[in-house]
């Protein structure tokens, strides 16, 4: 059997029966974790020099457009009404060639993994059915975990409140031919519109195919202008439709009550902060959430508009979320003390919670014996890190995406001493280059892009 372990490092398992580490081992047999401890003897093995690294599990991500990477940081500027109208409804988005998504897909998983992210839920949309085949085609070859959340057209006749469409034949026929096993890297998720971008008839029988399939189904949902209006959650409520296997997406103007209909039933939530604070979505719901009784969860969103990195998101969503409570109390004259949020908790949102959401957390999201081997290596003698005194202060207040050595998934090395393994770059950029350019040429191209 492949054996490996990890010695001597600083081993954050996010596992609160397990704790952390300042010195110890994690073996690995095959695709799983079968040990963390101090000075695990064995033979036979290959050994993993971790004395100068962070080891912990993976970065979950819940919520990304994994094709934008061929439009990467096109929007830095952009609303989210410009953003909607550059990506979708017949722009962008529609330009797509299936080929486009296979690249698209395979750059963007590979960035994720690049920067310490293991697991990811691709919400994919404006698609065919040649599209569905080259967005898995590229999430598979990455070799990330994943959930392939399948989605529809992005035009307008799916895209708005009296829309009768859906694909469930579509999503029916992928499921039996690329998800009929549970135990696989890529599995299936469905991202829906939901009941503020679909007929209510239609988001109650896109959640039903979910529950028939038996995948996480994920939503847009109580954001902008017309998120304290709609009263979704409270609809979803009386409709008995609540339930874990329901995600959405920003919530930054639910009301209080929904946020804890929404926990009583074990639903979760995927807060995006730079996105959201950036293109107008509203506050970022991390304390709305907290306040009503749900842990939430941490996605980057989408690359039209930022970087692909968890820790940047981690830092946004903790700071965000510190500056309103910390703003309150000094409008009414006190000063705040302590903090209300920790570095720990931001930790969770983006490993264990995460997994959770994702309905994964049997698999990942902790350094548990018996899970997968979703490891990543974050150096310590880099500049910006050393010395460690706090490590999960270090990896949520301090870490940047260059300072990720080493990333393993189910096991095996995607990324060892800072680069890819068995991965042609060149190749890629070469691909990635013709693709964006097929696109924006017949776009127009944006006088901001640089070919």
């Amino acid at each position: 059997m492949n054996r490996k372990v990890f010695k001597n490092g600083i081993v954050l398992t996010i596992d609160q029966s397990i704790g952390n580490f300042t010195k110890a081992d994690v073996l690995v047999e095959g695709s799983k974790i079968v040990e963390v401890k101090p000075n695990i003897e064995v033979s036979d093995c290959e050994i993993i020099d971790a004395s100068n690294m962070i080891v912990m599990p993976g970065l979950v991500d819940t919520h990304r457009h994994t094709w934008e990477s061929l439009v990467r940081n096109i929007g830095t500027d952009w609303s989210l009404q410009k953003y909607l109208a550059s990506i979708y409804y017949g722009n962008i988005g529609s330009l797509r060639r299936p080929q486009d998504d296979y690249i698209a897909n395979l750059l963007g998983a590979l960035e994720a993994l690049d920067s310490g992210v293991t697991t990811l839920l691709d919400s994919s949309m404006i698609m065919s059915n040649d599209h569905t085949e080259e967005m898995i085609r590229g999430l598979q070859e990455s070799g990330v975990r994943g959930v392939f959340a399948h989605g529809c057209p992005g035009d307008e006749e799916y895209w708005n409140r009296e829309s009768m469409l859906d694909n469930g034949e579509d999503a029916r026929r992928i499921k039996e031919k690329h998800f009929s096993s549970e135990d696989q890297l890529l599995t299936m998720g469905l991202a829906i519109r939901g009941p503020e971008f679909s007929s209510w008839d239609t988001s109650v029988k896109e959640i039903q195919l979910a529950r028939e399939l038996g995948v996480v189904c994920t939503m847009h949902l109580g954001f902008g202008t017309w998120g304290s209006i709609d009263r979704s959650i409270e609809k979803l409520n009386k409709a008995g439709l609540l339930g874990p296997d329901l995600n959405f997406v920003h919530m930054n103007a639910v009301s209080p009550e929904e946020m804890r209909m929404i926990a009583a039933n074990g639903g979760s939530i995927s807060v995006t902060p730079e996105i959201e604070m950036m293109m107008g979505h509203g506050y970022p719901a991390t304390g709305l959430c907290l306040e009503n009784g749900v842990r939430p969860t941490i996605g980057v969103d989408v690359v039209t508009s930022t970087g692909g990195d968890m820790f940047a998101q981690m830092k946004f969503a903790l700071q965000a979320e510190r500056a309103r409570v910390n703003g309150n109390l000094i409008a009414s004259g006190e000063m705040p003390e302590p903090l209300h949020i920790s570095a720990n908790d931001m930790l969770e949102f983006a490993t264990i919670d995460g997994a959770k959401a994702l309905m994964l957390e049997d698999k990942v999201g902790s350094l548990t014996p018996g899970k997968k081997a979703d490891i990543i290596m974050v150096r310590t003698s880099d500049l910006n890190i050393f010395p460690v005194n706090d490590p999960v202060g270090t990896v949520v207040q301090c870490t940047h995406t260059g300072n990720v050595d080493s990333v393993f998934v189910d096991g095996k090395a995607i990324k060892r001493n800072g680069e890819m393994v068995g991965i042609d770059l060149d190749k890629i950029r070469k691909q990635a280059i013709e693709s964006r350019n097929a696109i924006l040429e017949k776009y127009g191209m944006p006088d901001n892009v640089v070919v």
